[in-house]
């Protein structure tokens, strides 16, 4: 009868250190909290959680994402109205600050983008850029938000 107790603890204590072995994929980066608070940043690799007192806070992709927003009204500086549909390409550098530095980091990238774009929209003329197209209006650079 010991005898059965004792392999129940020991196989209850393999499952738990077995469970706590996590393997972080390319381009991922797991956020770590110990007792509630951050603890550290996994990069890439095999790693070991303190049972019961880790947890994987968010499991965050560093790979390139791309949002498509819904069309955002803004007007020209010759008081032109018009729809502008935004595509964001972004990439996570700081696991840590997507984490914790903002509440909802998409809804907070979808109105830069559309700050960004009311404000460069705002000093154009609708009337120089739309000659040759009245509906379509396109303007392109190179960079990031």
């Amino acid at each position: 009868m010991g005898w059965i107790i004792l392999w129940a603890l020991v196989l209850i204590v393999v499952v738990v250190i077995i469970t706590n072995i996590k393997i972080v994929p390319q381009a991922h980066a797991y956020v770590m909290e110990r007792l509630g608070a951050y603890h550290a940043t996994w990069e890439t690799g095999l790693h070991v959680k303190v049972p019961f007192i880790d947890r994987i806070a968010k499991k965050v992709s560093l790979k390139e994402q791309v949002i498509d927003f819904p069309p955002q009204p803004v007007i020209t500086k010759d008081n032109v109205t018009m729809q502008i549909d935004t595509v964001v390409y972004f990439q996570i550098t700081d696991p840590k600050l997507y984490a914790y530095g903002v509440e909802r980091p998409i809804s907070a990238i979808e109105n830069l983008s559309a700050t960004t774009l009311r404000n460069i929209i705002g000093c154009l003329l609708y009337t120089s850029y739309a000659a040759d197209d009245k509906d379509r209006v396109i303007i392109g650079g190179s960079g990031g938000v």
